[in-house]
Order: structure tokens, then sequence, then C-alpha cells
């Protein structure tokens, strides 16, 4: 007599193909299993666009979307006078051909939009994911307040990531930082050094701002009015409960903060180094993957990580 399979009453609630066994063996299983678990086939990629994508994040956020297995890049976005538009997508980033020609305009039918633009462009971006009902990643730092206004707004439509940093590293920074200042008190100068590669527009950067706003919340600061943005002069003495804010501009640095937090006898630095672009984009993926489903709101790496 051949061997029967029948679904557990389990399973049938659990609502997995798990099985029980009547007389015989299941090839490849011992005779004495009750209960079988199947291990679920592998999941549909997800299908991704990704504005600026002729920029030197934008390649790297193509070649390791691919790269690992979970996207399809379905969207190649840049302005439209780049000398690089018509052109595969795939190849630019050093991946193989994608049959996908960077263009000036965004699918609609994506599941999530990545950003690493411009400022400039930010705005485009957030009317098409939001007349698309598109989860979005803004990576793109140097927002002014009326773009992250925008932002805020769209945020109401739309599930949206707003970071100035999407390193993993430096997400867990920002949430020590504030701890660490206000466990070390008052006495304690606090001052916050920034080094990026000589490209860079923006200064300071988004991430050191972000690092002095949670150092203030923690330790009751007015932000931004206490911040002090380098010094000179013939009085330029440290002004008590002031943060030091400087921006160096060198090379090709990737990216480094170091918040000094210095009294009379000791230091103690926080520091983040990047080694490559590539800590930026795998963070960036990894939210990416989180937002698809959520309700709309204005989500954070710290939600992406369960650091709140």
């Amino acid at each position: 007599m051949g061997c029967q399979v029948f679904p557990t009453e389990a399973a049938l609630h659990r609502g997995r193909p798990s099985f029980r066994l009547a007389g015989g063996t299941l090839a490849g299983y011992h005779p004495c299993l009750t209960d079988v678990s199947f291990r679920k086939g592998p999941e549909m990629k997800r299908k991704l666009a990704v504005v600026g994508a002729a920029g030197r994040m934008g390649k790297r956020i193509v070649a390791l979307a691919l790269e690992s297995g979970r996207f399809d890049v379905v969207g190649a976005i840049d302005a439209k006078d780049h000398p690089d538009l018509g052109k595969d997508a795939g190849l630019l980033a050093g991946a193989g051909a994608l049959n996908v020609p960077v263009n000036d305009s965004c699918p609609t039918d994506p599941d999530v939009v990545i950003d690493f633009s411009l400022p400039e462009a930010a705005g485009n971006t957030l009317r098409h994911c939001t007349d698309n009902r598109i989860p979005l990643v803004i990576g793109t730092t140097g927002l002014d307040a009326e773009q992250q206004a925008v932002v805020a707004k769209a945020a109401k439509t739309i599930p949206l990531i707003y970071g100035t940093n999407m390193s993993v590293g430096m997400n867990v920074l920002f949430a020590l930082v504030g701890k660490a200042a206000a466990m070390l008190g008052p006495d304690y100068d606090i001052e916050i050094i920034e080094q990026h590669h000589r490209f860079k527009k923006d200064a300071p950067s988004g991430s050191a701002l972000t690092l002095a706003e949670k150092v203030c919340q923690a330790t009751g600061r007015d932000y931004p009015d206490c911040l002090a943005h380098g010094r000179s002069g013939k009085n330029a003495l440290r002004q008590a409960g002031e943060v030091g804010v400087h921006a160096i501009r060198a090379g090709d640095i990737v990216g480094v903060h170091s918040v000094i937090c210095s009294t009379l006898g000791e230091t103690v630095t926080l520091n983040h180094t990047a080694h490559s672009r590539d800590t930026f984009v795998r963070g960036a993926l990894r939210a990416a993957e989180w937002l698809i489903g959520k309700d709309p709101g204005l989500y954070s790496m710290a939600d992406v990580l369960g650091l709140k």
C-alpha cells in the first residue's frame, strides 16, 4: 500500500504546508515524523526606481540592488541635460546590461523609489511619488526648511524615509550621542568635526547637524542658535554651552564624523568613519525594503533599525 499524506490540523490553522504521514515513508524523511514543514519558496523581487541614477551614489544603488538579488531596477532617472541620458543604467553602474536606459521621467509602478540626487530635484520626486502613491526613500542632503516642509506634507500621503545619513553605523551614533552628552553633563565642551571629499557642496554636512540636534535635544540647548560654525579672530574664546561644528573638505574622504566631549582632565570621542559609499547604499536598500507596505508617515532609519 502506498504512502498517504494528510495535512495536519495544526497546519491548516497556521496556513503552512505541513503534513502527517500515513502507512509508509515519505522520501527523505523519517517515518516517525508527524509534522513536516516545507521551506517557503523565493520571495518576489521588489521593483525599484532610482533618482540620480547617473551620479556616484545612484550608480552604486543600481549595482548593489542588482547584486543583492532582492530588487529589479525598473527605472533610472536623472536630469534632462545629463550627458548619460539614454545610456543603459546597468552598464553605467558596471553591473552589466540592464536594458533600462537613464531617462528624465520616473515610472508610475515601482514598489519603491530611492532618491540620491540634488535638493532642486527633490520636489519633482516628491510630486511624482505622492501622485502615484509610491513609497519613497530620500537620501539627498542639503534640503532647506521649505523643502523639508514639502517632505513632511508628502508623508501624509505616502510612506517616506528622509535621512541625512543612511549608514547603519551612523544611525547608531545618532542614537548614542545625545545620551552620552547628557550623561557627561554641562562641564564637557562639545565639538563636532565632519570631513568629506572636495566635491561636497553643502556644509556643514546634514549628518553633523543631526548630531548637533541630538546633543541639543538631550541637554536642553537651543538648536540651532547655540551652534558655533568655526572660529576665527583675536577674540574667539569658546562660549559656555555652545556646540562647535566644523567642516573639512579634502581629497576623496568619503565621510568622517567625530563628536568630541572634553573637560579639564579627560576627553571622550565618539567617531564614525565610512570606508566607502556602499555603506550608505546598503542602508538605503535596507530602508527601501522595510518601507514597502507601511502606512503613510515620515519615518527614519531609527525606525528601520528599531532604535526608537
